[in-house]
């Protein structure tokens, strides 16, 4: 597994590393001393996944407060998605940026978003099958989000007019 830095502290590239042969491939999707030995401390309390039929639909900007902050690794299965980490950390050099990363079955490629950090995706084909690592337990009560198209972020969305989700178009607006 190659481990690729960006420009917001703690927000990482993973590129698998398969070793193929006539009858497909086998990759590493999660090593835990590879991550160890790259500054990330990561444990799984829960592997999620998701369907999202519609291509340009938007889920997020997701994130939980403390104590009940997460990482996430994010991979996309099948199909291709946009996906963005923003920092939402006030005493961060990059708060209130963001990153980007190409996800699909076919790079394989995954996304480490750490605590502090929002994340929101957007699929770029339909039917894509996504896979979310994450290292807290989910909490509602410790749930909040932020509006995709925040005027503070201006994240730069590949497809126009996306579908949202009721939740995903209230939230408010986030709060410098």
């Amino acid at each position: 597994m190659k481990i690729i830095k960006t420009k917001i502290k703690g927000v990482f590239i993973i590129e698998p590393e398969p070793r193929s042969d006539e009858r497909g491939y086998f990759a590493r999707v999660f090593a835990k001393e590879i991550l160890k030995a790259n500054g990330i401390k990561f444990d799984i309390a829960h592997i999620n996944r998701s369907l999202t039929r519609v291509r340009g639909t938007i889920r997020g900007i997701h994130y939980q407060i403390k104590p009940r902050q997460e990482d996430k690794i994010i991979q996309c299965i099948e199909g291709a998605i946009f996906d963005v980490a923003v920092d939402l950390r006030r005493n961060s050099k990059t708060f209130g940026e963001w990153v980007s990363a190409e996800l699909s079955g076919e790079s394989m490629r995954m996304f480490f978003v750490p605590k502090g950090c929002g994340h929101a995706f957007q699929t770029l084909s339909p039917n894509c099958l996504i896979e979310y690592f994450v290292s807290e337990y989910y909490s509602p009560e410790y749930e909040r989000g932020a509006l995709w198209n925040d005027p503070f972020f201006k994240i730069k969305w590949p497809i126009k007019h996306p579908t949202l989700s009721d939740k995903d178009k209230n939230w408010p607006p986030y709060h410098k």
